[in-house]
């Protein structure tokens, strides 16, 4: 049972939120595709080593995706939010709808960039207050 998985230069742990950029090829044509989702499963060993990772789509439904780990069509890894969970295999999650379907315990925020302008707040009014009209 692997627990996490280095994949270009980026690990990945089960329960951690990704985004997974692929290369795909239709007639000829090739694009970039974004598959958003939780980390559920790791399996294998390394020439076969996959994971898999699912997110809940349009109307509720559950959709997942197996990479292999060495696929020469993954650009890029990236990891959205990192999660605390206790199990090699996330499959409960499956039978969980809507938000709850993606509830995991999260570890760690992973840092971002600050924004350079604070954005503008418009004033709080107290509750029961009225607006004056002038």
């Amino acid at each position: 049972m692997a627990i996490e998985v280095k994949i270009k230069d980026q690990f990945i742990r089960i329960g951690d939120l990704v985004r997974v950029s692929t290369l795909l090829v239709e007639k000829g044509k090739s694009r970039s595709y974004v598959f958003e989702g939780l980390v559920i499963a790791i399996k294998g060993r390394h020439p076969n080593k996959t994971f898999r990772v699912r997110r809940i789509a349009v109307g509720r439904v559950g959709v997942e995706r197996i990479w292999p780990v060495e696929s020469p069509w993954i650009k890029k890894v990236e990891v959205v939010r990192r999660g605390k969970v206790r199990r090699s295999k996330l499959y409960y999650l499956r039978d969980r709808k809507g938000r709850a379907a993606l509830k995991v315990k999260t570890k760690e925020p992973v840092k971002k960039e600050k924004s350079e302008a604070p954005t503008a707040r418009s004033p709080r009014r107290k509750p029961g207050s009225k607006i004056s009209s002038k």
